[in-house]
């Protein structure tokens, strides 16, 4: 008895060693673990923006092909006090200050991809304005001019629409404003006119290059920018960081459009330093835009110096760096201020 006793004792040792040496076997299920690359249910995926045409030769922001295969309007803006303030200058792709006749300021807009309705108030020509429109191989809308501007377009050929030789179908006065400072016209009209006119439809002209996505330059700071044209002529620029562009002021008031009342901004401020002389009594101005000289490009809160050369008055103006190399503009609004030798200007 004692015998077979110790053979089951052993028979239930060796099952119990057994079903324990089993347990431990059991394989665990293998752990899995989560890839970077699969995206969690409350996780938001933020997606690029797909840019729909084709860039524009005069600002970098895409449009529709057949507006960036139109030809360029270049508009003459009045700035007179009276006149504030302007309709349509924010659609403008690049736009031009100019001193005229002290202490005043003139703008002339580039369009090409906008058609604004409303377009004003539109003042005379000066042969600089000229100079710079034919960069472009612009249709040049204005009113009137002074002498040498008027036989500049025709010794030129300048496809222009005036506004003394036009009907008051392209050409309007408003009553909100008193005259000289009231003509208005809209893009479709002068768009019209051209067709009637048998311009040309496309130009042919030099693009200015840009970046396909924006970028800082290498400078100084530049948060304020500030242009004394005259004493009681001022332009100035604040950078908003958040939006990367710069809002505008004119003597000391924000630049804004007429109709909507939004905020006039630049993503490019160009200075450009030119010699100037008063020609007559009546203060008209030779400002010297063939040749070459000093200036400033500004953009995303930065500075760097630069210099401008015109080879001839039908040649683009080109922009190079300290090292030679042209510059490369970030996408969006160009200003190009023209100052002379003694304007006053603060960069902080």
């Amino acid at each position: 008895m004692k015998f077979k006793m110790k053979i089951i004792l052993i028979g239930i040792l060796i099952a119990l060693l057994s079903s324990s040496c089993k347990k431990q076997n059991v394989e665990e299920p293998p752990v899995v673990e989560e890839s970077e690359d699969v995206v969690k249910e409350d996780e938001v995926v933020e997606e690029v923006p797909k840019k729909e045409g084709i860039p524009s030769p005069i600002s970098g922001i895409y449009a529709e092909e057949v507006k960036i295969n139109r030809r360029p309007v270049a508009v003459m803006f009045d700035n007179h006090h009276g006149a504030r303030w302007q309709s349509g200058l924010k659609d403008a792709e690049i736009v031009y200050e100019f001193l005229v006749e002290a202490p005043y300021t003139r703008y002339m807009g580039i369009y090409l991809i906008n058609d604004p309705q409303s377009i004003g108030p539109i003042r005379s020509a000066r042969p600089y304005f000229i100079t710079s429109s034919l960069e472009y191989d612009a249709v040049y809308v204005h009113v009137g001019g002074s002498e040498q501007a008027k036989s500049d377009i025709r010794t030129l050929k300048i496809a222009d629409i005036d506004g003394l030789s036009s009907s008051n179908k392209v050409f309007f006065r408003k009553s909100h404003k008193k005259a000289p400072h009231n003509t208005y016209s809209s893009m479709e009209v002068i768009r019209a006119t051209q067709e009637e006119r048998k311009y040309k439809l496309t130009g042919e002209y030099t693009p200015f290059k840009f970046r396909e996505d924006e970028a800082d330059i290498e400078g100084s700071i530049a948060n304020k920018i500030i242009i004394k044209y005259m004493k009681n002529n001022t332009t100035q620029y604040n950078y908003d960081e958040e939006k990367k562009i710069y809002t505008r002021e004119k003597d000391g008031k924000l630049h804004i459009d007429e109709i909507d009342e939004t905020p006039i901004v630049a993503k490019n401020i160009i200075i450009q330093e030119a010699k100037t002389k008063v020609l007559d009594k009546e203060g008209r101005l030779e400002i010297q835009l063939v040749g070459e000289g000093q200036g400033e490009y500004i953009t995303n809160g930065k500075v760097m110096d630069i210099k401008w050369v015109k080879k001839s008055r039908n040649d683009k103006t080109l922009y190079y760096n300290s090292v030679g190399e042209e510059i490369v503009l970030n996408p969006g609004i160009t200003w190009i201020q023209v100052i002379n030798a003694k304007t006053e200007t603060i960069i902080e």
